[in-house]
């Protein structure tokens, strides 16, 4: 009887294997401590096959977050336009949590190592700025104008607060964060120029960005 053929495992995406190297030597040595030769060794690449994917160690939290944007703009779906526009962008915010949950440890080190460097806190603050205006979009708000960038900015410091509650919450239920984040969503509402954008789009009915 022959003996069945074994299948290859598809080849894993480089950038992949990049990424999460080093998000598991941020979470198990410090980001600080972490080289780039570090990354490129638990990748299993060379540091030329690294550098050909990512320019920079910032360049890889750039396609982590990347990947995390992906990851919850791949499930809004058009039945979110149904709902308050509150109600949406909570949803889309804790699927963000939902795609972060598997390296929390990781981002716990990022968050600890951006507090010591104010130039990387920076520079992450507007590469999150850009992730939240995704967001908003995805809840079908509109970020364009004074009124978007208005909310863009809320958003941003909003959630980094929130991102606060969330590395420390332990429970199973994630009720510390989703109060959290329904308190931080509460206050937008009474912000000029983020309450009037919301009514006028839920009144449209205008679906949900993929």
């Amino acid at each position: 009887m022959p003996r069945p053929r074994k299948t290859k495992a598809p080849p894993r995406d480089p950038r992949d294997a990049i990424i999460d190297a080093a998000l598991i030597l941020a979470a198990r040595q410090g980001w600080n401590d972490t080289t780039l030769a570090d990354i490129a060794a638990e990748a299993g690449v060379t540091l030329a096959h690294a550098h050909r994917h990512f320019g920079s160690k910032a360049a890889i939290l750039g396609g982590f977050a990347d990947r995390v944007d992906d990851a919850v703009l791949g499930g809004t779906g058009a039945d979110l336009g149904t709902e308050p526009a509150r109600d949406r962008l909570f949803d889309v915010l804790m699927r963000r949590f939902d795609a972060l949950k598997p390296h929390k440890d990781a981002v716990r080190a990022l968050a600890a190592a951006g507090a010591a460097d104010p130039l990387a806190l920076a520079c992450g603050a507007c590469r999150l700025a850009r992730s939240m205006c995704w967001m908003l979009e995805a809840a079908g708000i509109a970020t364009s104008g004074c009124r978007g960038r208005l909310r863009v900015k809320a958003l941003t410091l909003g959630w980094a607060t929130v991102l606060r509650t969330w590395l420390r919450d332990e429970t199973e239920d994630h009720a510390p964060t989703m109060a959290a984040l329904d308190r931080l969503l509460r206050r937008g509402e009474t912000l000029e120029g983020w309450c009037a954008g919301f009514g006028r789009r839920a009144a449209r009915g205008d679906a949900a960005v993929a």
